[in-house]
């Protein structure tokens, strides 16, 4: 494959990966109001408990079929290319998504679930993204081509809830099918261009291992444990990832309940999520990246676990005096420690592993990611709804998930600490 011809396939990868993403961000505000509203409708609303239940299998299913079938997408690519894998996820995402926004006129909720597990199912091919751009780009050149598919996810999670916005015809009321169906338009767009653009990337004869990867290696398991400081950094990254998830399945339930002190439409919540993604663009890009040339990434890291604490408890403390600058405030500091976290930890995880283990412990480290993607909204979503417990505790529901969090990442502190104390670049010395 010439130069001319790699740029332009890791072009067409990033378009469609980020179109279909674009869906993802337009659906993800609002899921949790639909759920609740398919509840009422049930004549659930009565038991809160099971109606949080319920909404967080919803929010985790997505996650939880990524987790599964992720690594058979990859093994089923190695065996037939790259290319009918991902036109095969995306024909599923055009035809799940547009079964959601049909569940959301019928009020069905078996078929809300089935359209979330099926968009899941259809999603993990993202791994087989990966993939491809590993298949087109130079050793030297691998990182910054993965670097395509991170600025794909963030725009997507700040452009998809702006098109949901304009997906919401009144921002009262029902929010309609609107968001389900330009969804799945977005999705067949591109599906179109993976069609008439996307060329095979896997070479005849080669095995593909770069989209291989097992739900649980034990190899890399031993290796993780065997390296000083990689488990505990693990553990942080969990942690981190379980909280903010918690964040996102919790925020839409937070700001449409009134006895919460927040009564927003459908459109301003995606436009609060839509606010979360574009401070996460800005601090990484404007802020982190420089920093990162001159500061190390145990000190980011550990500072960006300071901020997201400060920030969720700004965030509790506005469920008492509930307030737009208090809430955006909070939102802003969290997101922005989230975003010195993250890339921070996962250097430290690149640095820190021999060369030759790396790919099974950052695979390790993803289906980590993916579990306190699952986790995170089946803890903080029955939480949001526990009014029993809250009344026991003499504070609003609300505060109890934003609480776990700001507890949980007091924890991921201690262990960023910890690895920071244990860990070392590979191939340095001890002493």
């Amino acid at each position: 494959m010439t130069e001319e011809a790699r740029k332009g396939s890791l072009l067409v990868i990033f378009l469609t990966v980020f179109i279909d993403l674009l869906g993802f961000g337009i659906v993800l505000p609002l899921l949790p109001i639909y759920a609740k509203d398919i509840a009422a409708q049930m004549n659930l609303e009565a038991d809160h408990m099971q109606v949080g239940i319920i909404i967080a299998l919803l929010m985790s299913s997505f996650s939880a079929m990524q987790f599964l079938f992720a690594p058979l997408w990859g093994r089923l690519s190695d065996r037939i290319g790259r290319r009918p894998v991902l036109i095969v996820g995306l024909a599923g995402s055009v035809v799940f998504y547009a079964m959601f926004g049909v569940a959301t006129v019928m009020k069905s909720l078996p078929l809300l679930f089935i359209s979330r597990i099926g968009a899941g199912l259809a999603g993990a091919t993202i791994s087989t993204a990966h993939a491809y751009i590993a298949d087109v780009t130079s050793k030297e050149n691998r990182a910054r081509g993965m670097a395509l598919i991170g600025a794909a996810f963030g725009l997507g999670f700040t452009f998809g809830p702006l098109l949901g916005y304009l997906a919401v015809p009144s921002g009262t009321g029902d929010p309609g099918p609107g968001p389900g169906y330009a969804a799945a338009a977005l999705s067949a767009v591109a599906l179109v261009l993976a069609i008439f653009k996307l060329p095979e990337s896997l070479k005849p004869g080669t095995a593909g291992e770069h989209g291989r990867r097992r739900w649980f290696d034990r190899r890399a398991l031993s290796d993780a444990v065997a390296t000083p400081g990689i488990f505990v950094l693990l553990l942080a990254s969990f942690i981190c990832v379980f909280s903010f998830a918690n964040l996102e399945s919790t925020l839409s339930l937070i700001l449409k309940n009134v006895d919460f002190g927040y009564d927003f439409t459908f459109q301003q919540i995606c436009l609060t999520y839509a606010f979360i993604g574009i401070v996460l663009a800005i601090v990484q890009g404007g802020i982190v990246r420089p920093l990162a040339k001159r500061v190390r990434e145990p000190v980011l890291a550990s500072v960006g676990t300071l901020i997201e604490i400060v920030g969720f408890g700004i965030l509790v403390y506005s469920t008492t005096r509930p307030t737009l600058p208090l809430l955006l405030g909070g939102l802003a500091i969290v997101v922005s420690g989230f975003a010195f976290m993250t890339p921070s930890l996962n250097a430290m995880l690149s640095r820190w592993t021999d060369p030759e283990k790396q790919g099974g412990i950052l695979g390790l480290g993803q289906s980590m990611s993916s579990l306190a993607r699952i986790l995170g909204p089946l803890a903080g979503v029955p939480l949001v709804e526990n009014r029993a417990l809250a009344e026991t505790m003499g504070v609003k529901a609300a505060v109890l998930p934003l609480g776990l969090a700001a507890s949980m990442m007091a924890v991921g502190l201690v262990l960023i600490v910890l690895a920071a104390s244990r860990g070392r670049d590979y191939g340095t010395s001890t002493s």
